[in-house]
């Protein structure tokens, strides 16, 4: 005879099942928690690497921007966008625009690779006397 004995009301009996289904779930856990940490690092690295692929757009806009002013001054030999397009180049960014003023002050934009899944960092700047 298969009797089975009650339990009182409010007391829950742990059958070997029930504990058996909860096996393997800390790894699971762990294994989740592991592909979050993986993510944001990666965001993080993206985000690193297109602040730093700024700067570099930046400063080469700045360099270039200065010598084609120097240029256009007469201070250094040559035209002043063709050597803000060789210092732009130098830096391993391409001159976009260059836009002499007539108060001797230049204006140079430029366009820096910061790789396949960033595109595109763009830098700005002035030189010259202050408008």
């Amino acid at each position: 005879m298969n009797r089975r004995r009650q339990q009182p009301l409010g007391q829950r009996r742990n059958s070997v099942s029930e504990v058996e289904s909860e096996r393997g779930s800390g790894t699971v856990l762990a294994a989740g928690l592991g592909m979050v940490v993986v993510m944001v690092m990666s965001v993080l690295l993206l985000l690193a690497q297109a602040s730093a692929a700024a700067s570099r757009a930046a400063a080469a806009a700045d360099l270039a921007a200065l010598a084609a002013a120097d240029a256009l001054r007469g201070v250094a030999p040559g035209e002043p966008c063709v050597v803000a397009a060789a210092v732009a180049g130098r830096h391993k960014a391409t001159l976009v625009s260059c836009t002499s003023g007539g108060d001797q002050s230049v204006e140079v934009t430029t366009e820096l690779s910061a790789g396949p899944l960033l595109g595109v960092a763009t830098g700005r700047s002035r030189a010259g006397p202050p408008p």
